[in-house]
Protein backbone atom coordinates (compact mmCIF):
# COMPACT_ATOMS: atom_id res chain seq x y z
CA UNK A 1 0.00 0.00 0.00
CA UNK A 2 1.32 3.45 -0.89
CA UNK A 3 2.60 5.42 1.87
CA UNK A 4 3.12 9.35 1.49
CA UNK A 5 6.79 9.13 3.03
CA UNK A 6 9.38 6.58 2.37
CA UNK A 7 10.14 4.41 5.25
CA UNK A 8 13.09 5.59 7.44
CA UNK A 9 15.70 3.34 6.05
CA UNK A 10 15.31 4.38 2.49
CA UNK A 11 15.50 7.75 3.30
CA UNK A 12 18.63 7.53 5.73
CA UNK A 13 20.25 5.47 3.18
CA UNK A 14 19.36 7.72 0.29
CA UNK A 15 21.17 10.77 1.98
CA UNK A 16 23.96 8.97 3.26
CA UNK A 17 24.66 8.10 -0.47
CA UNK A 18 24.07 11.14 -1.50
CA UNK A 19 26.27 12.89 1.04
CA UNK A 20 29.19 10.70 0.94
CA UNK A 21 29.33 10.23 -3.01
CA UNK A 22 28.95 14.10 -3.10
CA UNK A 23 32.14 14.38 -0.32
CA UNK A 24 34.00 11.59 -2.43
CA UNK A 25 33.80 14.01 -5.78
CA UNK A 26 34.87 16.99 -4.08
CA UNK A 27 37.97 14.97 -2.43
CA UNK A 28 38.25 12.84 -5.72
CA UNK A 29 42.31 14.18 -6.47
CA UNK A 30 42.71 15.32 -10.27
CA UNK A 31 45.38 14.21 -12.24
CA UNK A 32 45.93 11.00 -9.82
CA UNK A 33 47.77 8.82 -12.16
CA UNK A 34 50.02 11.82 -12.79
CA UNK A 35 50.79 11.78 -8.66
CA UNK A 36 51.13 7.94 -8.76
CA UNK A 37 53.72 8.34 -11.67
CA UNK A 38 55.68 11.02 -10.39
CA UNK A 39 56.05 8.80 -6.97
CA UNK A 40 53.73 9.91 -4.77
CA UNK A 41 52.45 7.92 -2.24
CA UNK A 42 48.46 7.78 -1.84
CA UNK A 43 48.54 6.74 1.27
CA UNK A 44 50.01 10.35 2.47
CA UNK A 45 46.82 11.72 0.77
CA UNK A 46 44.58 12.22 2.87
CA UNK A 47 42.12 13.56 0.16
CA UNK A 48 42.87 10.42 -1.72
CA UNK A 49 42.38 7.99 0.79
CA UNK A 50 39.02 9.68 2.09
CA UNK A 51 37.96 9.33 -1.90
CA UNK A 52 38.70 5.89 -2.12
CA UNK A 53 36.93 4.98 1.29
CA UNK A 54 33.98 6.85 0.41
CA UNK A 55 33.73 5.33 -2.74
CA UNK A 56 33.79 1.94 -1.47
CA UNK A 57 31.36 3.15 0.97
CA UNK A 58 29.30 4.55 -1.60
CA UNK A 59 29.13 1.38 -3.27
CA UNK A 60 28.10 -0.89 -0.48
CA UNK A 61 25.77 1.04 0.45
CA UNK A 62 23.98 0.95 -3.29
CA UNK A 63 24.07 -2.59 -2.50
CA UNK A 64 22.05 -2.67 0.58
CA UNK A 65 19.99 -0.07 -0.62
CA UNK A 66 19.26 -2.46 -3.76
CA UNK A 67 18.26 -5.31 -1.68
CA UNK A 68 16.52 -2.90 0.68
CA UNK A 69 14.04 -2.15 -2.25
CA UNK A 70 13.57 -5.20 -2.82
CA UNK A 71 12.44 -6.11 1.00
CA UNK A 72 10.85 -2.71 2.06
CA UNK A 73 7.53 -1.85 2.55
CA UNK A 74 5.31 0.06 0.01
CA UNK A 75 6.71 3.19 -1.56
CA UNK A 76 5.01 6.44 -2.07
CA UNK A 77 3.04 6.88 -5.53
CA UNK A 78 2.72 10.09 -6.86
CA UNK A 79 0.56 11.23 -9.93
CA UNK A 80 2.20 12.66 -12.61
CA UNK A 81 1.91 12.97 -16.53
CA UNK A 82 3.71 10.46 -18.77
CA UNK A 83 6.62 13.48 -19.82
CA UNK A 84 7.41 13.31 -16.40
CA UNK A 85 7.35 9.96 -15.41
CA UNK A 86 9.43 8.70 -17.86
CA UNK A 87 12.63 10.88 -17.58
CA UNK A 88 12.45 10.39 -14.03
CA UNK A 89 12.62 6.69 -14.35
CA UNK A 90 15.09 7.44 -16.94
CA UNK A 91 17.20 9.29 -14.52
CA UNK A 92 17.01 6.92 -11.38
CA UNK A 93 18.10 4.40 -13.43
CA UNK A 94 21.02 5.75 -14.68
CA UNK A 95 21.89 7.29 -11.04
CA UNK A 96 21.75 4.22 -9.57
CA UNK A 97 23.78 2.80 -12.78
CA UNK A 98 26.30 5.33 -12.09
CA UNK A 99 26.45 4.39 -8.28
CA UNK A 100 27.42 0.62 -9.18
CA UNK A 101 29.62 1.19 -11.76
CA UNK A 102 31.62 4.47 -10.75
CA UNK A 103 33.24 2.02 -7.96
CA UNK A 104 34.15 -0.64 -10.36
CA UNK A 105 35.92 1.82 -12.96
CA UNK A 106 38.02 2.94 -9.89
CA UNK A 107 38.87 -0.33 -9.28
CA UNK A 108 39.97 -0.79 -12.99
CA UNK A 109 41.65 2.23 -13.16
CA UNK A 110 43.96 1.67 -9.70
CA UNK A 111 44.45 -2.42 -11.10
CA UNK A 112 45.30 -1.46 -14.83
CA UNK A 113 47.74 1.28 -13.89
CA UNK A 114 49.08 -0.66 -10.91
CA UNK A 115 48.48 1.44 -8.14
CA UNK A 116 47.39 0.44 -4.66
CA UNK A 117 43.70 0.97 -2.84
CA UNK A 118 44.80 3.19 0.01
CA UNK A 119 41.62 3.45 2.74
CA UNK A 120 40.76 4.86 6.03
CA UNK A 121 42.44 2.57 8.81
CA UNK A 122 45.59 2.01 6.90
CA UNK A 123 44.09 -0.65 4.63
CA UNK A 124 46.25 -0.30 1.77
CA UNK A 125 45.84 -3.36 -1.31
CA UNK A 126 49.17 -3.10 -3.18
CA UNK A 127 48.24 -4.61 -6.60
CA UNK A 128 44.79 -6.03 -8.11
CA UNK A 129 46.41 -8.71 -10.13
CA UNK A 130 43.40 -9.54 -11.50
CA UNK A 131 42.58 -6.25 -13.61
CA UNK A 132 46.51 -5.93 -14.42
CA UNK A 133 47.23 -7.05 -17.87
CA UNK A 134 43.71 -9.00 -18.18
CA UNK A 135 41.86 -7.74 -21.82
CA UNK A 136 39.19 -5.56 -19.30
CA UNK A 137 41.83 -3.57 -18.05
CA UNK A 138 43.56 -2.50 -20.95
CA UNK A 139 40.11 -1.67 -22.75
CA UNK A 140 39.57 1.65 -21.87
CA UNK A 141 41.60 4.82 -19.73
CA UNK A 142 39.65 3.84 -16.48
CA UNK A 143 41.01 7.06 -14.56
CA UNK A 144 39.09 9.00 -17.53
CA UNK A 145 36.09 6.93 -17.89
CA UNK A 146 35.93 7.22 -13.57
CA UNK A 147 36.38 11.18 -13.85
CA UNK A 148 33.50 11.12 -16.78
CA UNK A 149 31.27 8.97 -15.05
CA UNK A 150 31.56 11.41 -11.84
CA UNK A 151 30.97 14.11 -13.55
CA UNK A 152 27.58 12.59 -14.86
CA UNK A 153 26.52 11.74 -11.40
CA UNK A 154 26.79 15.01 -9.58
CA UNK A 155 25.09 16.18 -13.21
CA UNK A 156 22.12 14.11 -13.01
CA UNK A 157 22.22 14.47 -8.79
CA UNK A 158 21.66 18.12 -9.04
CA UNK A 159 18.83 17.51 -12.26
CA UNK A 160 17.48 15.30 -9.33
CA UNK A 161 17.50 17.99 -6.52
CA UNK A 162 16.00 20.31 -9.21
CA UNK A 163 13.44 18.11 -9.93
CA UNK A 164 12.38 17.32 -6.16
CA UNK A 165 12.84 20.89 -5.82
CA UNK A 166 9.88 21.54 -8.62
CA UNK A 167 7.76 18.94 -7.31
CA UNK A 168 7.88 21.08 -4.34
CA UNK A 169 7.21 24.32 -4.80
CA UNK A 170 5.43 24.35 -8.33
CA UNK A 171 4.05 21.21 -8.15
CA UNK A 172 3.24 21.02 -4.46
CA UNK A 173 2.48 17.17 -4.91
CA UNK A 174 5.02 15.56 -1.50
CA UNK A 175 7.42 14.30 -3.84
CA UNK A 176 10.14 16.35 -2.25
CA UNK A 177 8.55 15.73 1.58
CA UNK A 178 8.50 12.06 1.08
CA UNK A 179 12.59 11.91 0.96
CA UNK A 180 13.41 14.55 3.31
CA UNK A 181 14.74 13.26 7.08
CA UNK A 182 12.29 15.84 8.93
CA UNK A 183 8.89 16.55 8.05
CA UNK A 184 7.73 19.75 6.22
CA UNK A 185 4.57 21.59 7.68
Amino acid sequence: MPTPRYDPISRALHWLTAIAATIAFILGPGGFGRLMHDGVDPATRLDIVWHESLGLLVFAMTLLRLLWVALRPGKPHFEMPMWMRVPALLVHGALWALLLVLPLTALLALGSESHPLTLLGGVRVDQLPWIAGSPLGEAADWGDVHGVLGDALMWLAGLHALAALYHHFARKDGVLASMLPWRLK
